[in-house]
């Protein structure tokens, strides 16, 4: 096995992944995703289509040039390298009619993928260069979004998407985001979400921008334990009021780990055991964690990813793909790739898809409907 584990596929491609022992497809699961980015989720074809339109300049002239490209850069272990691949899709994401459209085929692929319920997260401060406001580009990715559910619907697949709003963490905006979660909450938004650098910009400077959100009780998600460990988990927690943790899989930095007589012996600190006890989700992406080594305390392929241990652990996990372009990955992909590394059956599956539910951003009433659905749907 290399060290992601199952070859990588790119958006826009309809795969088929049979889960291990079983003639099932993985694609045909229902699933729920919580950690997609709407930036990292592009069509490479459809990159090269609208930069030629746009005459933007972007280093490869053809779709596969540029897909080797981006999962090059997404893999070669330098920040510079990886975020430059955001710069080439960013720079085709500048016009309403551009995001309405990337937000449409985004959609379309996770109802070919089989995902059910999915929120999907983004910047509208980024995508301001050739003259939106954050209101037009929220609104522009909301008719995508909206023309994908219509068209899935009337060829018989079913699935609700929605936005979370990010707001980037070493800017000055989250004040405008937050507002903006607030006043599109029930029109398309379910969210907030901050991303962006953990090291050197901790929540607690975003403290006005939390004050609003908690004054209109607007749930949210906050990139943490991904590239900074257990100071920026706390800070989400206690300061960000967070449900969710995106990514979270540094909180092992709060396990303690003995080995005796050929077994483990792990003992949770007091900030592992809260969010344990109180079943805050992970959102866990397994094959981007390889990919920016955010457990290199146990190692660096995929068979050293410490979702098993916080699995068996009793913690919240749920699965999720990050940036399907970047780590060339679908969440059936990354789903038949756990159940290869570990051994997982459909129940564990059953169960991520329940945690992830749980943890959704949505009605009490709504997770009970989609939960039973689920359940049917795993168990028939």
């Amino acid at each position: 096995m290399n060290r992601i584990g199952l070859p990588q596929v790119t958006p826009g491609d309809r795969t088929t992944h049979v889960f291990p022992g079983t003639d099932v497809t993985v694609e045909s699961l229902p699933k729920v995703s919580l950690h997609d980015h709407l930036d990292g989720g592009l069509r490479p074809s459809t990159v090269v289509e609208l930069a030629a339109a746009g005459g933007i300049e972007i280093p490869s002239a053809t779709a596969e040039e540029l897909n080797e490209w981006v999962r090059s850069n997404a893999d070669s272990g330098n920040l510079v390298d990886y975020l430059a691949t955001f710069a080439v899709t960013l720079s085709v994401m500048q016009t309403a009619d551009n995001l309405e459209r990337v937000a449409r085929e985004f959609v379309d692929d996770l109802i070919a993928d089989g995902v059910v319920y999915a929120e999907i997260r983004w910047a509208p401060e980024l995508h301001l260069e050739q003259g939106l406001d954050m209101r037009g580009a929220i609104d522009a990715v909301q008719r995508g979004i909206d023309s994908a559910v219509e068209g899935g619907r009337a060829s018989g697949r079913s699935t609700q998407a929605f936005q979370l709003l990010c707001a980037m963490r070493q800017n000055d905006r989250a004040d405008e985001v937050a507002d903006l979660a607030i006043e599109y909450r029930g029109r398309g938004v379910v969210g907030f979400d901050i991303a962006g650098p953990e090291a050197g910009f901790p929540v607690s400077r975003l403290a006005s921008a939390f004050a609003k959100l908690d004054a209109a009780w607007v749930p949210r998600t906050i990139h943490a334990g991904e590239a900074d460990g257990l100071e920026s988990i706390e800070g989400a927690l206690l300061d960000g009021r967070a449900l969710r943790l995106g990514h979270g899989v540094r909180i092992t930095d709060d396990l303690s780990i003995e080995e005796s007589e050929g077994a483990s012996h792990i003992t949770l600190g007091p900030l592992a055991e809260w969010a344990r006890d109180r079943r805050i989700a992970l959102e866990i992406c397994p094959t981007s964690n390889v990919h920016t080594n955010a457990f290199d305390r146990f190692g660096s392929t995929i068979d050293d990813h410490p979702f098993d241990m916080l699995y068996q652990l009793g913690f919240a996990v749920t699965v999720n793909t990050d940036n399907r372009l970047m780590s060339g990955t679908s969440l059936s992909r990354e789903i038949a790739n756990l159940a290869q590394t570990f051994g997982y059956d459909l129940d564990d599956v059953l169960q991520w898809q329940l945690n992830a539910v749980n943890a959704a951003f949505i009605a009490s009433d709504e997770r009970d409907t989609l939960s039973d659905f689920l359940m049917s749907a795993y168990t028939s």
